[in-house]
């Protein structure tokens, strides 16, 4: 990450997840920083996506450990409760779809309302992990409709994030991930294993397109080739 320049510190949050765990693994490995701090449902402070009165008491408890130069938030949930994806209207459900809603757009907006704060006021990198099928205009296949739309209501929860904090800091950059199909327990149900990457593949390509980054008043979109993904 030489953009961030040296000794910055990062911060994961879903740390305990395939791709989180990955994004610990890569950051440790770079000479470029100084400290990585991981925050999950098993670490010491903990929190889960449900409950706001854990997200910030997270966010107070490490507010020393920053400010950070780089947060990622690597939650989210397709299979939330055993439950998958729908593929048809038919398959619709009031509480599954809220569910959905809860773990990918609820839960992370709150974190983006208490862990914003915690970046350094020069240039900085917030991101967060989304889905390609969070994109309305990239919308080919149909069916999935709580995961597509809560990944649709995150991403304009990030566009909106990024309009309001651009004006508190104009160096810092806030980032929706496409991180791949990758390998993992998420993806095992629903894609074939010559369809998917390791997770160290997808985080280093993730940290190289968010490295190039350039601050803009509202969010990016981007893939883990560093391709730019429409809204």
């Amino acid at each position: 990450m030489d953009s961030l320049g040296p000794h910055y510190r990062a911060l994961v949050i879903g740390a305990s997840g395939t791709i989180g765990a990955a994004f610990v693994s890569a950051l440790q490995a770079d000479s470029h920083c100084a400290q990585v701090t991981e925050l999950s449902r098993r670490t010491t402070p903990r929190f889960t996506l449900e409950d706001e009165a854990s997200i910030a008491a997270a966010a107070s408890a490490l507010k020393d450990q920053g400010p950070f130069a780089l947060i990622i938030d690597a939650t989210g949930a397709l299979t939330i409760d055993g439950v998958g994806p729908e593929k048809h209207l038919g398959a619709l459900d009031a509480h599954k779809l809220l569910r959905s809603f809860q773990v990918n757009t609820i839960g992370p907006a709150l974190l983006l309302k208490h862990f914003l704060p915690l970046l350094r006021s020069e240039r900085a990198i917030f991101a967060k992990l989304s889905a390609r099928v969070g994109s309305i205009s990239d919308n080919q296949k149909g069916g999935w409709y709580g995961y597509r739309a809560s990944k649709a209501a995150l991403n304009m929860m990030l566009q909106t994030a990024g309009i309001e904090f651009a004006r508190k800091n104009k160096q810092a950059v806030i980032v929706a991930l496409q991180p791949g199909t990758v390998a993992s327990p998420l993806s095992q149900p629903f894609a074939s294993a010559s369809h998917t990457i390791s997770a160290a593949e997808s985080v280093s390509g993730l940290l190289k397109s968010i490295d190039a980054l350039e601050p803009l008043s509202g969010a990016h979109f981007v893939d883990y080739a560093g391709q730019p993904i429409t809204w």
